[in-house]
């Protein structure tokens, strides 16, 4: 079978390869594609189907984010013994004592706090963006949402968002491999900075929640801390940005959808969820397998290298009525654009749905003839399915 699903530039022309993907959910949903001894990684099992990506989701002691990371690329041993440190690579138990320790600031709870602040934020970039003589709606409206948010949460200047937003930008970047490193350099030193003024000055946001010790006395180290910062503006910023404008393009090709949620942008609720689904604007994670283990009838070796495709798993037609069709009052939506479950469950997944909900809804309110005004420019990524461009008139 001829797959290629990891090529960044075919993401770059046409985004996530759905035609490959139905291919193999019906013939081949744990697929061994061939790796690339040019570019440097091994082969890997292509795991395409939503109840497998659920499974190695939640068997961390069976699949592995600690052993070779969970990111695709393969890493030379200094650079993963680095990022081991980060939560995003660990496995229980030190993936769960660290996960505790953040989730204080991310209970729906604390999270619903921010609605009517998000609401300010929103209206008032809306209003910024009516001013402009061009809009491209990625730059001037789906990137700064996040960012403001994420200056919230930080209770960071609003003038550094620009700083976050490159810092983000040249962590994801697959075309300058030292910009990554460097970047990370940079905003750990930025945190570290951020909590010595918190130490200082304690006030009533995340951070200063996250430097105190829990109940238990158990606190966050000055690096781990730092790690969490990092992965924050990266998650946090990527990911939203991406799906809103993921979503925006869905509603121009999807006309009708458009209309309802204007007739009715209360619509946004179930819409969040569905922009979250169609766009899965985090495409794919890697796992390691610890053991010999049978899935879909296949032997999965230990050390084999095993790729969750959460793109695919929101498209299973096992799982969903007419999964290639854009409904924003799909419900139920079980999708996996939050991850699968079990201990890497998308932290930020309540921040994520109230983003996108206050923001297509007052779109949907004050812009309801917004329209597409040139082409759109996709990221050269297999990891992040995400959109560099789209000139919108609102």
């Amino acid at each position: 079978m001829d797959v290629d699903l990891v090529d960044h530039d075919y993401y770059a022309r046409h985004g996530v390869p759905h035609e490959q993907l139905r291919l193999l959910r019906a013939n081949s949903p744990l697929y061994w594609h061939d790796g690339d001894e040019e570019l440097g990684w091994p082969g890997f099992w292509a795991v395409t189907k939503h109840e497998d990506v659920v499974h190695v989701s939640r068997r961390s002691d069976l699949f592995s984010s600690y052993r070779e990371l969970a990111l695709f690329d393969e890493s030379s041993e200094e650079v993963k013994s680095l990022q081991r440190l980060m939560m995003l690579n660990q496995d229980p138990p030190e993936h769960t004592r660290r996960r505790a320790l953040v989730n204080r600031g991310f209970t729906p709870r604390t999270i619903g706090t921010l609605e009517e602040r998000i609401r300010e934020i929103a209206d008032k970039l809306l209003d910024e963006a009516a001013t402009l003589p061009q809009v491209d709606f990625v730059r001037d409206i789906a990137a700064q949402l996040p960012l403001h948010v994420i200056c919230e949460l930080l209770g960071a200047p609003l003038e550094d968002r620009d700083k976050l937003f490159a810092w983000s930008n040249r962590l994801v970047s697959t075309d300058d491999a030292d910009e990554g490193p460097l970047a990370a350099l940079e905003l750990h030193k930025y945190a570290g900075e951020l909590a010595a003024r918190r130490r200082e000055d304690p006030r009533d946001d995340i951070v200063t929640q996250l430097l105190r010790p829990d109940g238990n006395g158990d606190f966050l180290t000055d690096h781990e801390f730092n790690l969490f910062v990092l992965l924050l503006v990266v998650g946090g910023n990527e990911t939203t940005r991406n799906a809103a404008s993921g979503g925006m393009l869905a509603f121009f090709e999807n006309p009708g959808q458009w209309e309802r949620l204007t007739a009715d942008p209360a619509l946004s609720h179930t819409a969040a969820d569905e922009i979250a689904r169609w766009v899965t604007p985090i495409n794919l994670f890697r796992r390691t397998a610890t053991t010999t283990v049978e899935l879909r009838g296949q032997t999965i070796r230990e050390n084999d290298k095993v790729v969750l495709f959460y793109a695919s798993a929101n498209r299973d037609e096992d799982v969903f009525d007419s999964p290639d069709l854009f409904d924003i009052t799909r419900s139920p939506n079980p999708h996996l654009a939050y991850g699968g479950g079990g201990a890497h469950f998308c932290l930020g997944s309540h921040l994520a749905r109230l983003e996108l909900r206050i923001l297509f809804e007052h779109l949907a309110r004050r812009f309801p003839t917004i329209q597409q005004a040139g082409p759109v420019t996709r990221l050269r990524s297999n990891f992040f399915n995400g959109i560099t461009k789209l000139p919108v008139t609102l």
